[in-house]
């Protein structure tokens, strides 16, 4: 059977131009590739056309925007998820237009289907009393019990995103004063984060029993499972969701709705901007490329202190205005 020019150029796309020329990560490739799927998965079933039959010539902006659709309605995709998979279709098409000039007007079509606006959604972060309360529930006194709770308070400590969490490495860990702990975010861009002395204790207990101070043991994954293979991000979910259930049973009142892996990191810059930490070094804290995005944390702040005012005000101030034009005085002055 010969390929059709579509399959040809997205082959390309995903395997030299990504990772060769743009240099994505290996999860960002991922991604798209997996928008592809689903892509090819709605020709399939929605348009009776094969994965092997679909050409550069059907792509147009009618079926994309039919496509984004079906993500929402029928696969009931989030809006923020709905935006991924169109930022995927409009890199495939920016690569098309240097590729396939013949293509380039049906690329600028679909390159014009804009991103969804979506609603602002509200930060859910842990109480600095909640995070304490949560820490404390492992137990100490299993080897595995031991590993989830140092597991928590880095992924807190530091701020970590789950992937970035993931793919630390034991050479990642500085166990020398400073200490610190590197990680790898999106777009393989890197960061050092300070770790405080309780977390460096922790960590260096934990190095030890576990036999990872061997130099043969620097590429390691810090955090591995039972089979000793690299903890993965549902592996973390499940031990974050394991020790929020227990605690929410004991203590319902401290935590928000729904806790997530994802919480911790923006827990911990709530706690450092109630603390007072100027949001330039969260936003370096966080490995934010724009200051626009830490500013969310400022803005729920300022809105969880207006609330308490409000709640708690005992204004001395009378909101009635005098009516000046019964002031004598003054009308005669004037």
């Amino acid at each position: 059977m010969k390929p059709t020019n579509f399959a040809y150029y997205l082959t390309n796309f995903l395997s030299r131009y990504l990772p060769g020329i743009l240099g994505l990560s290996q999860n960002t490739i991922m991604s798209y590739r997996d928008t592809f799927s689903l892509f090819l998965d709605y020709c399939s079933k929605n348009k009776k056309l094969k994965p092997e039959k679909v050409s550069l010539e059907h792509l147009d902006r009618k079926l994309i925007e039919e496509f984004l659709e079906w993500l929402e309605k029928t696969r009931k995709c989030i809006t923020s998820t709905r935006n991924v998979r169109l930022a995927a279709l409009h890199s495939f098409c920016r690569y098309l237009q240097m590729e396939c000039p013949d293509f380039i007007h049906p690329a600028q079509q679909i390159l014009s289907i804009p991103m969804k606006k979506k609603k602002k959604v509200f930060v859910e972060y842990i109480t600095l009393e909640a995070m304490k309360f949560l820490l404390a529930k492992p137990d100490c006194c299993t080897e595995k019990g031991r590993r989830d709770m140092v597991l928590l308070s880095l992924l807190y400590d530091s701020g970590a995103r789950v992937q970035e969490l993931v793919d630390i490495k034991v050479r990642d860990i500085r166990t020398t004063y400073p200490s610190t702990v590197k990680l790898t975010g999106k777009g393989n861009k890197t960061r050092i984060i300070p770790l405080m002395k309780p977390m460096m204790e922790l960590l260096k207990s934990y190095l030890k029993e576990n036999r990872l101070l061997a130099p043969h043991t620097l590429d390691y994954p810090l955090f591995s499972n039972r089979s000793k293979d690299k903890l993965t991000r549902a592996g973390i979910a499940y031990v974050v969701r394991k020790y929020v259930t227990t605690a929410i049973k004991e203590s319902p009142g401290l935590f928000p709705k729904k806790v997530s892996p994802h919480c911790f990191r923006h827990s911990k810059a709530m706690h450092l901007l109630q603390s007072g930490v100027n949001l330039i070094y969260i936003r370096d804290f966080l490995g934010h490329v724009d200051i626009q995005t830490t500013e969310v944390y400022a803005r729920v702040d300022g809105e969880m202190k207006r609330k308490a005012l409000e709640k708690n005000n005992h204004s001395i101030i009378s909101d009635k205005m005098p009516v000046w034009q019964n002031d004598k005085q003054l009308m005669n002055w004037l």
